[in-house]
């Protein structure tokens, strides 16, 4: 019978681990964040909400963010209105951009680490 120590040997290596390049990628959509109060406003069909969005606003001046890259468009939301409804399903939609775009991102930041 196999001991629970000899699979935890097995399953790891004898020798040391080497970081051959490091390589980052970013989604090619970027809002700053001094626009990005607007923007998700506008996007999600809220502008309605003033008191809401001066608070929003007073979050992201403080924050030390400078841009916020994301793949969500506004063209991206037209085509799925359940992201933006309040209590909508929206998940599998969530879902299906990341099945398909984090490979990607991977695929870009795999490119740049060995350029």
């Amino acid at each position: 019978m196999v001991t629970v120590e000899e699979i935890r040997k097995a399953q790891r290596s004898n020798g040391p681990a080497t970081i051959l390049a490091f390589g980052t990628a970013t989604p090619s959509h970027c809002v700053t964040q001094a626009e990005y109060p607007d923007y998700y406003f506008r996007i999600t069909n809220s502008e309605h909400m003033t008191d809401l969005k001066e608070k929003f606003k007073r979050m992201c001046e403080k924050s030390m963010i400078k841009k916020r890259y994301m793949h969500i468009t506004e063209e991206f939301l037209k085509e799925n209105p359940n992201m933006c409804a309040y209590m909508a399903p929206s998940l599998d939609a969530r879902q299906d951009l990341v099945v398909v775009e984090v490979p990607k991102l991977g695929k870009d930041a795999a490119k740049k680490s060995h350029s």
